[in-house]
């Protein structure tokens, strides 16, 4: 019998009829179940706590860590040896490439500016920015960057993809500095690691052209937030940002009234449909585990 602990009881009862399979519920606040000695495949809350982490050192037989989510970095370090990790890739790509073209249609059509007025009562009409025609950059083209494109295909617009390396139709990470002046967008997609933290920086935002929207719906850390202040401030660049540095953000933050910044809570891959395609995959997985075959989405390098 394989014990399973899940955050969620939506996960526990898609695994609740798996051959040889005992799920216990365990959300990282709660009392911690009695199988604590035999839970062999675990899956966290989305957005783990350091309590929900800690505890998998307590676990003697734990194999398999499954996350809700297709970031790592932050549960690597109490990852214990010879424990396999898997991310969530592919279950956040619809929410997220949604929540980046509504980010992009909101922020060029002044969206944010729009409803401040319409608060204020008044009638601010001005002519706008498009979507259509715009030259988009994708840094970080991987599965979320493909499906921000089958989204923005129909809005005319010219798709910039970038990844660490060069491959047929994406550009190498090291073409940056001259792609950068050419895009009207650039989206941050790119994973958390030590070679991506601080990677836009003041030089990084020196070289987008002047009215640019930066949309970050990667990592907070990716982004030097005094760079990125530097330029909203001056009124030179705009962004649209789903993550942050420091996260959360505190109140009285600078970039909370940073003229031509638009900021939701990290909420784009908060969705209903994520929520499902998570249970999904955490229901192969385990099955997976069961059977013995291989895993998807294990974690073998810094992503």
């Amino acid at each position: 019998m394989t014990t399973v602990w899940a955050a969620k009881p939506e996960i526990a009862e898609l695994l609740a009829d798996l051959p040889d399979v005992t799920v216990d519920l365990y959300d990282g606040a709660g009392a911690v179940p009695d199988s604590l000695d035999e839970v062999e495949f675990y899956v966290p809350v989305l957005l783990p706590t350091p309590p929900s982490l800690e505890i998998m050192a307590r676990m003697p037989r734990l194999r398999v860590v499954q996350l809700q989510t297709a970031g790592v970095d932050h549960v690597r370090p109490y990852l214990p040896a010879g424990v396999t990790m898997c991310n969530a890739r592919g279950a956040h790509d619809a929410g997220t490439a949604e929540w980046i073209v509504g980010a992009i249609i909101a922020a060029r059509r002044d969206f944010p500016e729009f409803a401040l007025a319409q608060q204020e009562g008044r009638w601010a009409y001005h002519h706008t920015e498009t979507l259509t025609d715009a030259r988009i950059m994708i840094v970080g083209y991987g599965s979320i960057g493909a499906a921000l494109e089958r989204r923005l295909e129909p809005f005319e617009v010219e798709i910039v993809r970038v990844a660490r390396e060069a491959r047929p139709g994406v550009h190498a990470a090291d073409e940056l500095p001259d792609l950068l002046p050419a895009v009207d967008v650039v989206v941050l997609l790119v994973p958390s690691t030590p070679a991506t933290k601080g990677m836009v920086d003041a030089e990084f935002l020196a070289r987008m052209k002047d009215g640019a929207l930066l949309v970050n719906a990667a990592r907070g850390p990716v982004v030097q937030t005094s760079a990125l202040l530097a330029e909203t401030k001056a009124g030179r660049l705009r962004a649209a940002v789903d993550v942050t540095d420091p996260e959360p953000l505190p109140p009285g933050h600078p970039l909370w009234r940073a003229p031509g910044v638009f900021i939701t809570p990290h909420v784009g891959g908060s969705t209903p449909a994520s929520t499902r395609r998570v249970a999904a995959l955490v229901r192969e997985q385990c099955a997976r585990y069961v059977r013995g075959e291989p895993l998807r989405n294990v974690i073998t390098g810094s992503y």
